[in-house]
């Protein structure tokens, strides 16, 4: 069982730092079910888009190109978390912030459908 669970959201100036971590309060170590986990969000009127994705074996991560060079995906294996540092953030990255996660495949996922595990959510606002 894999039950997803974000902190760190709040409210940060434009050019801030955020560090949203995602934690897996199920009883099943994420390694063994898990391939990836991404971090995907939501703003209001608009449809949920990916933001990052990491292959929970090897590391290798991959991002969207609105944050690229601004986030970092990184997990810690032996605690069972996956972490989303963002730095000059901007207030286009006000969102709600979701982390998902599903088993291993080719190549990585970046759309909702292809994720079978979710959180609920944790609120980022970036005031300008």
């Amino acid at each position: 069982q894999v039950q997803l669970v974000e902190s760190g959201g709040g409210l940060v100036q434009a050019g801030g730092s955020l560090r949203l971590s995602c934690a897996n309060s199920g009883r099943t170590t994420i390694g063994y079910i898990v391939g990836y986990m991404g971090w995907f969000r939501q703003a209001p009127g608009k449809e949920r888009e990916f933001v990052a994705t990491i292959n929970w074996g090897n590391g290798n991560t991959y991002y969207a190109d609105s944050v690229k060079g601004r986030f970092t995906i990184s997990r810690d294996s032996a605690k069972n978390m996956m972490y989303l540092q963002m730095d000059s953030l901007r207030p286009e990255d006000t969102a709600v912030y979701y982390c998902a996660a599903r088993r291993i495949t080719t190549t990585p996922p970046v759309r909702q459908y292809e994720y079978a595990y979710w959180g609920q959510g944790t609120q980022v606002t970036v005031s300008s």
